[in-house]
């Protein structure tokens, strides 16, 4: 539970190996996923490092397996997924495992050659069935027409020249063929054109699709034949024919011919039908037992690959016998560690031990925080923004609590909140269903890991939407409103500069038992200006209080790492700052609300209230405040002015300070090394085997001119002084955004179901029944989803900029162990292997 507020220890450890023992430890390790290798080859070619060939024999059964993948999911075959991860197998299985994927893909291609053989035949038969068909059509209608003169046309020849070559025989040639139809208005233009119009062209079109063997695709295609006379003739139209693809066939020219071929090739087709039948099957049988075993090989070769990987890592000794390793590994799992590193010596038969020892080193650790499937979300928003420095508090515990509770601030309506926990409900309830439904809708898989937020982002919203007594811009009236309304409707009550006066018995004295009363949801003008006003100041108060507790978490980190120069010449100027200055504002707010009253009589009642931002801006300028209504007092309190006054000059001391008081410290202690420092080093800390060690500190900034000290200090003064006054105005977003938030909301009823609701009878059952689906359409898609995506980023930035900017650097690098369940999610890419 530790690691929630502050990340693991770490500490380098140097892993010794025997070489026959290596695999089988690497392979514990990699289920266990705690610990992560450093490359000690960097320099080392990846083709050039010991198990490359290894590598690549797993590359290639990977090769294999995404080929009977790819066929599978072509034949729509479920694969089997059980969920388990096996065990990585021992380096003799590999052999096994190639033998039968080679087997299997052997067998698969066979299969899918012989098929496409067999389909380019069927297709070949078929489209001459076809020919034989259609062409039977066209000779008919040649032989129904004996006109001398067509035929003579036909040929490309005149009277006369007929008339000089009595005796010539007057015979056409033709060929037939298939041709894919969209090519067929180039095809007949192309014959038009090269032969001159001497041919004939007659076509008709294959109603049903043909399958191309290649791909599978669905082709319409067209049967033509082309008439001509001559050899000339009859070679370029071939050529032609050739150019554009087209398929020709044998066509008799004898219709007895014909037909005999027909029944030829309707026979050879149906015996290919039973042939492709029995071919299909057995594909089937080979693919639906290949799917059952499919998702178990690729863990396996993953696996395997990523071991190989690893110990490409490693560097052999002098004896060539030992492998040696170096690895980050959290300190409160090196039994862990040591536990399994025993099991893979024992599962491999050898006799030497694995040696673990711990590394004394300066290099900062990589950052390891533990989550489980609730923190996990909130965590990568914290990481998303930059990983945490080594050891430095982490926000992610606390915003579990301020990031939901934040967003309902802008976000406050009972109905809309109750939508999106739901949302947030069903994924958690269905989660394992739906883990296992692995997608790449890369916006359901943010929806899906997010759900914890969404769940209490939609809860919190609730809450404040019952403080808000704010439901799709309606309001409950549970325990009965406290206002009672004494105007003549018939008279005056249409008169919207009329309000309800807290000093009459229109209010009973007492407030209404839990959040705002009812009647502000129908009070007109003046809800606007009682909820701005309430809004308002909340927003500030949050703001406030949040701001504070993160500067309240600097000083746990400075503690922590022993660091005394920026506690007392950072911390306690900062947060002396914060809370004379804004602190003293929200307590103003308070005083306010506590002292004057309606009720009040002078110099306490509601007409003699001050304004917070003008009393404030006048004590920062030291103004004189003007003079106040007949009745009334100046200042809220006794003493106020000498407070403020007092307040402000301690505010302004504390900004050299911060501005002077470390640099100056820092170059005392260079001058005069014989004083002893006030926290043992320039204040920054090194590491020592993963605790806080000042010499690492010390020598780190001894290389760091004063000059850039200087700089970088009144940067962040500067930063820390004026980012005070805009990240309190900043903090107005909760007030801004919940305010338009509601007014969205009604909006949306009075301009679009407030229609449905007015009509009366039947037309008006169907009118609501219409007008409630836009209205439920528009509330999903614009107040929820996009109104909560716009109030989520304000809260992200909130917590990112206001709040993690008062303690947390964010310099770090995240923890990347070697684990089979990270590899196996990310589809292979193993997670230790960079620089290959």
């Amino acid at each position: 539970m530790g690691s929630l507020f502050r990340s693991e220890e770490m500490t380098l450890c140097q892993l010794f190996l025997q070489s026959e023992a290596a695999y089988a430890c690497v392979s514990e390790l990699g289920e266990l996923g705690l610990v992560q290798f450093r490359d000690l080859n960097p320099d080392v070619n990846a083709f050039q490092r010991k198990f490359v060939n290894e590598v690549r024999r797993c590359d290639e059964m990977e090769r294999k397996l995404r080929y009977l993948e790819k066929e599978i999911k072509k034949d729509g075959i479920p694969m089997l997924d059980t969920g388990e991860s096996p065990e990585a197998p021992q380096p003799r299985e590999m052999i096994d495992l190639e033998a039968t994927f080679e087997k299997l893909e052997n067998e698969l291609r066979e299969v899918n050659q012989n098929a496409e053989a067999l389909k380019r035949n069927f297709l070949e038969l078929t489209e001459l069935k076809h020919i034989l068909r259609k062409t039977q059509v066209f000779f008919d209608e040649m032989a129904d027409n004996q006109n001398e003169d067509e035929q003579a046309q036909l040929l490309g020849e005149d009277a006369g020249v007929r008339a000089s070559q009595p005796g010539q025989n007057l015979k056409l040639g033709f060929v037939a063929g298939v041709i894919s139809r969209e090519k067929l208005p180039a095809f007949e233009r192309m014959l038009w054109r090269a032969c001159r119009g001497n041919v004939f062209l007659r076509q008709a079109m294959i109603e049903t699709p043909l399958e191309d063997p290649s791909n599978g695709d669905q082709v319409y295609k067209s049967v033509f034949i082309i008439f001509f006379q001559g050899d000339q003739l009859k070679t370029r139209v071939k050529k032609i024919c050739e150019g554009f693809r087209a398929t020709l066939y044998p066509c008799p020219e004898a219709p007895a011919d014909r037909r005999e071929m027909a029944m030829g090739v309707m026979t050879r087709i149906e015996d290919l039908n039973t042939v492709l039948g029995q071919t299909q099957d057995h594909r089937h049988r080979v693919l639906v037992a290949a799917a059952k075993n499919l998702k178990n090989w690729f863990v396996k070769v993953r696996k395997i690959k990523a071991i190989y990987h690893t110990l490409n890592l490693f560097n052999l000794d002098v004896t060539q016998k030992c492998l040696i390793a170096e690895c980050w590994v959290p300190v409160l799992d090196i039994e862990t560690i040591q536990l399994a590193l025993r099991r893979g010596t024992e599962r491999s038969g050898s006799s030497v031990p694995p040696i673990l020892n711990r590394m004394q080193t300066f290099e900062n650790p990589p950052t390891y925080n533990r989550t489980n499937k609730f923190t996990k979300a909130f965590q990568a928003l914290i990481d998303a923004y930059g990983v945490a420095t080594y050891r430095e508090m982490n926000p992610a515990p606390y915003t579990i609590i301020t990031f939901p509770f934040l967003f309902a601030v802008m976000f406050g309506d009972l109905g809309h909140g109750a939508i999106m926990a739901l949302f947030g409900l069903w994924m958690i309830r269905k989660e394992k269903g739906l883990a296992a439904q692995k997608t790449d809708n890369e916006i359901w898989n943010i929806f899906f890991g997010g759900r914890y937020i969404i769940f209490l982002m939609g809860v919190f919203s609730m809450y404040t939407g019952l403080i808000y007594n704010d439901i799709f811009s309606k309001s409950l009236n549970i325990f009965g409103s406290h206002w009672e309304v004494h105007y003549n409707k018939s008279t005056v009550l249409e008169n919207k500069y009329l309000q309800l006066n807290p000093e009459t018995s229109d209010y009973s004295g007492t407030p209404y038992p839990f959040g705002m009363d009812p009647i502000w949801q129908v009070a007109g003008a003046n809800k606007i200006i009682f909820q701005n006003a309430y809004k308002m100041k909340i927003s500030i108060i949050f703001g406030v209080i949040h701001m504070i507790f993160g500067v309240t978490m600097s000083y746990h980190n400075h503690t922590y790492f022993k660091n005394r120069l920026s506690l007392i010449f950072e911390f306690i100027p900062q947060l002396i700052f914060l809370l004379f200055l804004f602190f003293y504002m929200v307590l103003l707010m308070f005083i306010k609300w506590n002292r004057y009253a309606a009720t009040n009589s002078p110099p306490y009642s509601a007409s003699c209230a001050p304004s917070i931002l003008i009393t404030f801006i006048d004590m920062v300028l030291f103004n004189t405040p003007k003079p106040p209504p007949t009745g009334c007092e100046v200042y809220m309190f006794g003493g106020q002015h000498f407070f403020q006054v007092v307040f402000v000059l301690i505010a302004l001391a504390c900004i050299p300070v911060m501005l002077l008081g470390k640099p100056l410290q820092i170059m005392k202690q260079r001058k005069n090394p014989n004083v002893q420092p006030i926290t043992g080093s320039d204040a920054e800390v090194g590491m020592s085997n993963g605790q806080p060690a000042g010499q690492g500190g010390a020598a780190h900034h001894e290389e760091e001119e004063m000059s850039e000290i200087f700089i970088h200090q009144g940067i962040h003064t500067i930063e820390y002084v004026l980012g005070s006054v805009s990240h309190t105005a900043s903090y107005l977003r909760l007030w801004a955004l919940s305010l338009a938030h509601a007014q969205l909301a009604e909006v949306l009823w009075n301009m679009v179901l407030s229609i449905g609701l007015k009509q009366q009878g039947w037309f008006g059952g169907v009118m609501l029944t219409i007008v409630f689906a836009f209205w439920a359409i528009l509330t999903v898609g614009i107040l929820v989803l996009m109104e909560g995506l716009s109030a989520f980023l304000h809260t992200l930035r909130l917590h990112w900029v206001e709040f993690q900017s008062k303690f947390y650097q964010g310099q770090g690098y995240a923890f990347q162990p070697f684990s089979f369940d990270a590899i196996i999610e990310n589809g292979g890419a193993s997670g230790s292997t960079e620089n290959e």
